[in-house]
C-alpha cells in the first residue's frame, strides 16, 4: 500500500470509530443521529414507531412484504425501520405487528419521487447474455439473495455512518440504466468514483456473509449487521476478508477495482433492509470523504 492510501485509509478508518460507538451495539434507545433518515419513497426508509401496546418488554416482531424488519428499542417503546423496496406501490402500505398483546398491522403512506436515468454503452455480451452467462447471473442472483434473507443478533451498532471509502459519488441510488439503448432495473445501490486500489472498508460491525467473484458485480462481499441489515460492496480489486469472519468497524476487507459489468474503476455499495434495496444516502452521517 502506497503511503497516501495509507494516509486515507487510516484518516477514513478513524472518522468510522468516531462515528459509531466502538463497536457496542444499539442496545440503548436509538438517538436521531444514529437512525437513518426518514424518507417514504420506493427505495426509501420509513421510521415506524410502534403504539406501545409492547410496552419496554420482549422485542416485537414486524412483518413487511413477507419479511422481517428490523426493530430496536425506543424509549418506553419501539422503532421499526422498515425498507421500502423501488418497485413498491405508491400510497397506503401496511406492516404486521406481533407482540404480547396479539397481532395488529400499521399503515404508513409511500409518496412519489422521480429517479434520473442514464445510457451506458457496454459490451454486446453483457446485454445480451450467452446461456453460461445467464445460467452464471441466475446462480450469482441466489447468492446474494440468501445472503440477504439473513437475520441474526445481536442489532447494527449504529445506522448512521461515513461512506466505505473516500471519493465522489459517480452514479446515484435509483438511476434508471439504459444499456446499448434497453432498460434494465434501477441502480440499487451508491457508486463512488476512487483509483483501483483504494481501500474498501467497513462502516460498522458485521458478519462476512458471503464473497465471490460475480458477473455483473465482479468480486462482491457482503455483510450481515444484525436484525435483516446487510450490506454490499462490489467490483473489488481484492477481496480480503472470508465467509463467517466477524469484522469490526473500520476493517479493510477489500480495495476499489472495476472487475464484473463496470467501465471504470468505483466502489458499488448497496444496503439492504428486509430484503429490500434502499438508499445509502440516508444512512450517510458526513458529505462524502473526498
Amino acid at each position: 500500500m502506497t503511503v497516501a492510501r495509507r494516509c486515507a485509509h487510516a484518516l477514513l478508518c478513524a472518522a468510522l470509530i468516531a462515528c459509531s460507538d466502538g463497536g457496542k451495539a444499539l442496545a440503548e434507545p436509538p438517538t436521531p443521529d444514529e437512525l437513518p433518515q426518514e424518507s417514504a419513497v420506493p427505495g426509501g426508509v420509513k421510521l415506524l414507531r410502534l403504539d406501545g401496546r409492547s410496552g419496554a418488554g420482549e422485542l416485537p416482531d414486524v412483518e413487511t412484504g413477507g419479511h422481517r424488519a428490523l426493530v430496536l428499542r425506543d424509549g418506553t417503546g419501539w422503532v421499526a425501520v422498515i425498507g421500502i423496496p423501488l418497485a413498491a406501490p405508491l400510497g397506503a402500505q401496511s406492516v404486521t405487528v406481533r407482540d404480547r398483546s396479539g397481532t395488529y398491522d400499521l399503515e404508513f403512506t409511500v409518496g412519489a419521487k422521480q429517479y434520473a436515468s442514464q445510457s451506458l454503452k457496454v459490451a454486446p455480451r453483457q446485454v445480451n447474455l450467452s446461456k453460461a452467462d445467464l445460467a452464471r447471473s441466475v446462480s450469482d442472483t441466489a447468492r446474494i439473495q440468501h445472503a440477504l434473507l439473513l437475520f441474526s443478533e445481536p442489532p447494527p451498532q449504529s445506522l448512521r455512518f461515513v461512506q466505505p471509502a473516500p471519493g465522489p459519488r459517480s452514479s446515484s441510488f435509483g438511476l434508471r440504466r439504459i444499456f446499448n439503448g434497453e432498460s434494465r432495473n434501477p441502480h440499487s445501490g451508491m457508486d463512488i468514483a476512487a483509483p483501483t486500489g483504494t481501500p474498501v472498508v467497513v462502516p460498522i460491525a458485521g458478519t462476512v456473509a458471503d464473497t465471490g467473484a460475480f458477473f455483473f458485480t465482479g468480486n462482491t462481499v457482503l455483510v450481515d449487521h444484525g436484525r435483516g441489515f446487510v450490506s454490499m460492496y462490489c467490483h473489488l480489486s481484492e477481496i480480503d476478508v472470508k465467509p463467517g469472519e466477524h469484522l469490526a468497524a473500520g476493517t479493510r476487507l477489500g480495495a476499489v477495482g472495476m472487475t464484473g459489468r463496470a467501465t471504470g474503476p468505483h466502489l458499488h455499495w448497496a444496503l439492504s433492509l428486509n430484503r429490500a434495496w434502499v438508499d445509502p444516502e440516508l444512512f450517510v452521517r458526513q458529505p462524502p470523504v473526498r
